[in-house]
């Protein structure tokens, strides 16, 4: 039997030693195991960055935990979440979710919570439904690793029981580079300004500013070349200031870890030294104390009551307990793995050793957060913007060939044709449309900073106004992030005082640590006005919380009178309260509901307990276990502490249970009320339990029809995976990475405009996927450095404002891009008309010139402009046939108003011939410039104009200013300069019947389209 289980034991580990094998040559810079290999350590006494902690035997096979705990200096960066939850590794429908390099060795860590700068780069579509091939490999790595002896762990990694050499560590750290998670390369101020001034207007206005200044036209050229530089400006502010902010964040603070080394070529010395996380490499011996952050990926050798956080990693407060003396297999979740540490979680409690198994990019954290940064596709805004772009740029080019070609055979003038020509070309250039849209952005801006929101990406704005589904983080945002005692129930299920009362005391005297249940308990002793009298109690002793135990001890005393005998006596008693299975671990009795007489806690006793703790946890609660036991005066140790937690917490009487709540926001439900009217609805991604979930979302107004978990999700198809998130109003138990896929889900398959509210370490991925990032000043500081807009309250309402303003900032754009498009376009198709008809130019460059000036410098005042109640209720967003239709029902009535013009001068003036041009420019450019100063008024609204909707004073008082300059011009010097000469006032009288009749027109055109495509703007 002997020889058979060898036998086998040799056999496992020659098949662990295959999965390690093929695990590692899967990873990117995984080597195979070598057997039996041996450094030649060189150590001259003294290196750069490393302090000698201890020397050890060398005749030791490993290195011992040094006694007395090193100052830690933690390191303050950000700490990024990532997935918890694992899929099965044979699971067919999974896909990349993108493609991460991670063979190049990265640098320069104080960056890489900054990836969100890096709109710039591409990126590949992410549908959300799967998880990535880098994911897949370090999975596979880990759990082979996990599942495997601690001496393949060493062959693996090339490191022996006593650490790598000094010269083997400098070395490997040439090779795989500073360990860093992800190098992001920070936008450098040119890069921004580049960014800001490619923008399709502002190089056709440069392009036409150039071609002017060849012309001789220097005022024009100057005037197009100022838009550029205010439009440019104005973008690149935002930029950079948001740039440079996030900048100042970035500093790193250098960390030392404690790694074994060994130093000597005959005798080999183990050394305890200090070195930077950043000089840590795969192979590496780490020694790790309470506070400590693990340096990269880990594989525990040694552990004692090793408590982890892995909160960056999973949002989750609660710690867990780790051991080195363990196999896992593959049925364990990833992050619930015993002895594996992650890169970026600390130790909480306990110490231990561990071999350093992955750094830098090859880290489990990196692969995670390697969607991070990633650009983000451009909206349907933007290429909107780009088509229109396009589409004049070729209109352009085939009306200015044409109109240069007429006018050049009625003129035979190339100079003067070519001239009229750019003029043309730079009338049919919406010349504002940066301008405008940069100016509505960082009006929404300053709006939304009214309201106590500070916007880092003026973009973030307009897709606030398209908006139509908001995920939302429940802790802290759905309610008031802290604890509510709700009541105190004895093992029966009633309210009994006695629980109250040690459960008071309790929180009262402990003095290791206060944490905000014990606050709720003595708020809630105060308030409801019990009169439990602490100063009769004295301490005497207490067990702290640990994260093993997960409850809390005191002891303490009071004089008690006995009336029979009119003796007075002393009695003490050990209280604990803490996690319900850990108090009942430690109790043996229970005090019973109705007689009060103490008996032994029987199986059934303990099995209705929990089953009644688990029906208060389904409605939402929170519970801890309280419990007591009465000790003679002589249980005291001579130095006050108590001998052995362990014999001391015993025999324990089980009194009852604490309930608790986290109650709601009273502002969350009529916020989430309002959000609901304006179409943006809400779902809940928390990583709570369900139940707790449910229950606030049911305490808000949210919909639970459709619940799901994490776990659930990560079982599902890819189809069914997307069907599920579409239907699901409360996601509950959700990792990072789920959250991330959910949003990218909502995106690609749903067609969503999402935004994201969550201000913890694990709502980074989401914020950084999410359309519109949003985070609160309270948040941690990476969830901050990738939102796009940071509320200074946590209060959903000023989110609905944020809506507002961003349907506004969203509208406003959406008349000047139409207003422009129509005026500009039915101005250069009744040039060319004009240019048909009467032989010659019906404006010279120049005037032309002035009049698109004066039209486009009317058109600031919009961004000031209001919008219709109605316009602001539905979200927003690009249409891609919608400004193509607009163009074809409304450019038409331009058109004709300026044929029904060039009709009455030949009619009425009998204005034709070449000895009447100067009074034909002068009507036209009057006629035009009022024509493309009003129809602002009829483009802004879908009611009637100056009758049931009148614009914005800023808007009217622009309108009523160019007009009268218009009309003035041809009475001033300069209008004979430029040609023009007066007006009769018949012509004034034409152009009211002219503009009554447009707008008569206009507005029955505007009533069919909205019957047919129902909506306007």
């Amino acid at each position: 039997m002997q020889n058979s289980s060898g036998s086998g034991h040799r056999w496992s580990s020659l098949i662990c030693l295959h999965r390690i094998r093929a695990a590692a040559l899967a990873i990117p810079g995984g080597h195979e195991p070598r057997m039996g290999l041996v450094y030649q350590p060189v150590w001259s006494g003294t290196h750069a960055g490393i302090t000698v902690i201890s020397v050890f035997n060398p005749l030791r096979r490993t290195a011992p935990t040094p006694n007395g705990r090193l100052k830690s200096v933690l390191m303050r960066r950000p700490k990024l979440p990532t997935n918890h939850y694992r899929l099965p590794t044979s699971d067919p429908t999974r896909q990349n979710l993108l493609n991460s390099d991670s063979d190049t060795p990265r640098d320069g860590f104080n960056y890489w919570v900054f990836g969100f700068l890096r709109r710039f780069m591409s990126g590949n579509k992410i549908d959300g439904g799967s998880r990535t091939e880098a994911e897949e490999k370090v999975y596979s790595w880990l759990y082979a690793l996990a599942q495997s002896d601690k001496d393949l762990v060493f062959e693996y990694v090339r490191s022996t029981e006593r650490g790598l050499s000094f010269t083997e560590a400098e070395r490997r750290l040439r090779e795989n580079g500073p360990n860093v998670p992800l190098d992001y390369s920070f936008p450098s101020w040119w890069h921004l300004l580049w960014t800001a001034f490619f923008h399709p207007f502002n190089i056709i206005l440069i392009v036409l500013s150039v071609l002017s200044y060849i012309a001789s036209d220097n005022p024009n050229g100057c005037v197009m070349l100022v838009l550029v530089f205010i439009s440019v400006s104005l973008r690149f502010y935002q930029e950079y200031s948001s740039s440079k902010a996030a900048m100042k964040l970035s500093e790193l603070v250098r960390c030392p870890v404690k790694v074994q080394r060994c130093a000597g070529r005959v005798i080999q010395t183990e050394l305890i030294v200090q070195v930077d996380q950043r000089d840590v490499v795969p192979g590496d011996i780490v020694i790790f104390e309470p506070g400590d952050l693990f340096p990269g990926d880990v594989r525990l050798l040694s552990s004692k009551h090793l408590v982890v956080s892995q909160s960056s990693l999973t949002g989750e407060s609660m710690a867990t307990e780790k051991t080195a003396d363990i196999r896992e297999d593959q049925s364990t979740p990833l992050l619930e793995l015993k002895n594996i540490c992650f890169m970026g979680t600390n130790v909480v409690s306990g110490s231990g050793t561990g071999l350093v198994v992955s750094t830098g990019s090859k880290t489990y954290m990196s692969t995670m957060f390697s969607a991070m940064g990633k650009k983000k596709p451009p909206d349907d805004f933007e290429n909107g913007v780009r088509r229109i772009s396009y589409v004049l740029i070729a209109v352009m080019l085939v009306v200015v060939t044409i109109i240069v070609i007429i006018d050049y055979y009625t003129c035979h003038d190339l100079s003067e044709s070519l001239l009229f020509g750019m003029s043309v070309a730079s009338a049919l250039t919406p010349q504002m449309l940066p301008l405008i849209v940069n100016i509505s952005l960082a009006k929404g801006g300053l709006s939304m900073a009214r309201d106590r929101c500070i916007v880092k990406s003026i973009t973030a704005i307009r897709d606030m106004g398209s908006m139509d589904i908001l995920c939302i983080d429940k802790t802290g945002t759905l309610t008031m992030n802290r604890a509510i005692m709700v009541d105190h129930l004895d093992s029966g299920g009633l309210p009994k005082e006695k629980v109250l009362q040690f459960a008071f005391l309790n929180s009262y005297f402990k003095t290791d640590q206060k944490y905000p249940l014990d606050d709720a308990i003595l708020a809630y002793v105060y308030t409801n006005g019990y009169r439990f009298q602490p100063s009769k109690w004295r301490k005497i002793d207490e067990i702290p919380f640990d994260f093993i135990r997960r409850r809390v001890s005191v002891i303490m005393e009071t004089e008690s009178h006995a009336e029979d005998i009119n003796l007075q006596f002393i009695e003490r008693f050990m209280v604990t309260k803490g996690a319900l299975e850990e108090v009942m671990k430690v109790s043996s009795f229970i005090e019973h509901v109705d007689t009060g007489a103490i008996t032994n806690l029987s199986p059934e006793d303990y099995q209705r307990i929990l089953s009644m703790a688990e029906d208060i946890s389904n409605k939402g609660l929170r519970t801890i276990g309280v419990a007591t036991k009465r000790l003679k005066p002589v249980q005291q140790i001579s130095d006050g502490s108590m001998a052995n937690d362990e014999t001391s917490e015993s025999d324990m009487v089980f009194l009852g249970l604490i309930t608790f709540f986290d109650p709601p926001k009273d502002t969350a439900k009529q916020a989430l009320w309002r959000l609901a009217e304006k179409g943006v609805k809400a779902k809940v991604l928390t990583g709570d339990s369900l139940s707790l979930a449910i229950k606030v979302c049911q305490e808000v107004g949210i919909k639970t029809t459709h619940v799901v978990t994490g776990p659930e999700l990560e079982l599902l198809e890819q189809d069914s995976f997307h069907e599920t998130v579409k239907r699901a109003t409360v996601l509950a138990r959700l990792t990072p990475t789920l959250k991330f896929r959910v949003v990218k889900s909502l995106q690609t398959v749903g067609k969503h405009v999402v935004g994201f509210l969550g201000d913890g370490v694990n709502d980074s991925l989401a914020l950084d996927a999410a359309n519109v990032g949003i985070s609160v000043d309270s948040g941690v500081s990476v969830a901050k450095d990738f939102a796009d807009i940071i509320l200074l309250e946590k209060d959903l309402n000023v989110l609905v404002a944020g809506v507002e303003h961003g349907r506004i900032t969203f509208g406003n754009t959406m008349k000047y891009i139409k207003m422009s498009a129509i005026a500009n376009l039915g101005s250069i198709l009744s040039l060319l008309l004009a240019t048909l008809v009467l032989k010659y130019e019906p404006l010279t460059p120049r005037q032309l010139l002035t009049q698109t000036f004066l039209y486009s410098v009317g058109q600031i005042a919009i961004p000031w402009d209001k919008m219709e109640e109605d316009y602001v209720k539905t979200p927003k967003r690009w249409s891609k046939k919608g400004l193509p239709m607009f163009l074809l029902w409304n450019g038409p009535v331009c058109t004709l108003c300026d044929a029904a013009t060039l009709m009455f001068l030949w009619i009425y003036y009998k204005a034709i011939g070449l000895t009447d041009m100067n009074f034909v420019r002068s009507a036209w450019f009057v006629e035009g410039l009022l024509m493309q100063t009003l129809i602002i008024h009829l483009i802004r609204t879908e009611k009637i104009p100056f009758i049931q909707e009148v614009a914005s004073w800023p808007v009217l008082c622009s309108t009523v200013l160019i007009s009268a300059i218009g009309i003035a011009i041809p009475l001033t010097p300069a209008g004979k300069v430029m040609g023009f000469v007066t007006l009769p006032l018949s012509y004034f009288g034409f152009m009211i019947v002219l503009f009554l009749g447009y707008f008569t027109i206009g507005q029955v055109v505007k009533r069919l389209y909205i019957f047919v495509y129902k909506r306007w703007l």
